[in-house]
């Protein structure tokens, strides 16, 4: 990695955009190797940044750029932690050996649909600016439906706290009773922004959904709480669209192994265990399933046995000796049967 300026290097490593991580050189609360770093200041591998308090070395290489499709569920929130303890989307993104994840965008707590993750920091705040119009496309779920009336007020223009909104596109998508669907385009981002325009208008939001952003599509066959990795084609074009150079690191792959990159993670649990209770005497061991581990196999003919839980099998289940057979009787004598058994009807 070559020698270059202090705001790129931390824009690619995710701690901001360019322009605020200049905003903090000139307000003298970055430091290059122990001194005042300026707007001009370049850094190298193994150079130390002091960026307001936080130690960073510069690494040997750059990152490798990486970006994944995440279909968030309902019920998760867009952020490193939470003080309410609910679940993050981080806990159920794959661990990643360079750098970090950041997520383009957030979602909110009630909103699922695609969630676009890199570890690029320029990459996320570009995708992000509103100078490049990104377009986001979501399907969303209204109680009741809209009226010809709301429909014009959302597609010019309804003034919200914050400024005015509009839908650059919407269009019906169906529904069935009192539900009605319809999928929304809009270039911006604002907190919560759909929500309000829809209630501005006195309409209801039921469920909402992103499923396309900068035209990458969410694919049908990801579930809600997995990810995988954009295809290198698709990542090239979006990285394109915002002006940055494609990756030229990649390692190459083979068909299988394609087929298996793209194949979606599984996510990660992030509830807490159960508790499993169990019934322990003085001598037993403090586990679960601990008794039931050094139980003996049932006995010969028992007909109640309980499950094998080890995983193990009796040998008499899997042996392979032959049955024993009877014992043998003196000639012209009969085999002794059993004394407390009738005769079949009929014989003698």
């Amino acid at each position: 990695m070559s020698k270059e300026r202090l705001q790129k290097i931390l824009a690619t490593l995710g701690y901001g955009s360019r322009r605020t991580i200049e905003g903090w050189i000139s307000a003298g609360e970055v430091k290059l190797n122990g001194e005042t770093a300026q707007l001009g200041s370049v850094a190298g591998p193994g150079d130390v940044i002091d960026l307001r308090g936080q130690k960073i070395t510069v690494p040997e290489e750059g990152l490798v750029r990486r970006v994944l499709i995440y279909h968030k569920p309902e019920g998760e929130i867009t952020s490193t932690s939470d003080p309410e303890g609910r679940p993050t989307v981080f806990g159920s993104l794959p661990p990643i050996r360079q750098g970090r994840w950041i997520t383009v965008g957030r979602l909110d707590f009630n909103t699922s649909g695609l969630l676009l993750v890199t570890n690029d920091g320029e990459l996320a705040n570009r995708l992000m600016h509103p100078s490049h119009q990104i377009e986001r496309t979501y399907a969303v779920r209204v109680l009741g439906g809209l009226s010809e009336e709301q429909i014009r007020q959302l597609t010019t223009e309804v003034m919200l706290e914050d400024g005015p909104a509009h839908f650059d596109q919407l269009v019906e998508a169906g529904g069935t009773g009192a539900n009605k669907w319809y999928h929304v385009t809009l270039r911006e981002g604002r907190n919560r922004e759909i929500r309000r325009m829809i209630d501005a208008v006195e309409g209801t939001v039921s469920r909402l959904i992103r499923i396309s952003y900068a035209g990458i599509a969410l694919p049908p066959r990801l579930k809600p709480g997995r990810a995988q990795d954009l295809p290198p084609d698709i990542e090239d074009q979006l990285v394109r669209l915002v002006g940055l150079r494609p990756e030229t690191r990649r390692k190459v792959l083979d068909v299988d192994a394609q087929r298996r990159a793209l194949k979606p993670y599984r996510a990660r649990s992030q509830a807490p265990a159960p508790k499993v209770r169990t019934e322990t005497t003085a001598g037993d061991v403090k586990k679960p399933f601990a008794a039931a581990l050094k139980a003996k196999p049932p006995a010969r003919g028992a007909t109640n046995a309980e499950p094998n839980i080890g995983g193990t099998t009796s040998r008499s289940t899997l042996s392979r000796r032959k049955p024993a057979t009877k014992s043998p009787t003196k000639s012209g004598s009969k085999p002794i049967g059993n004394p407390g058994r009738k005769p079949p009807r009929g014989r003698s």
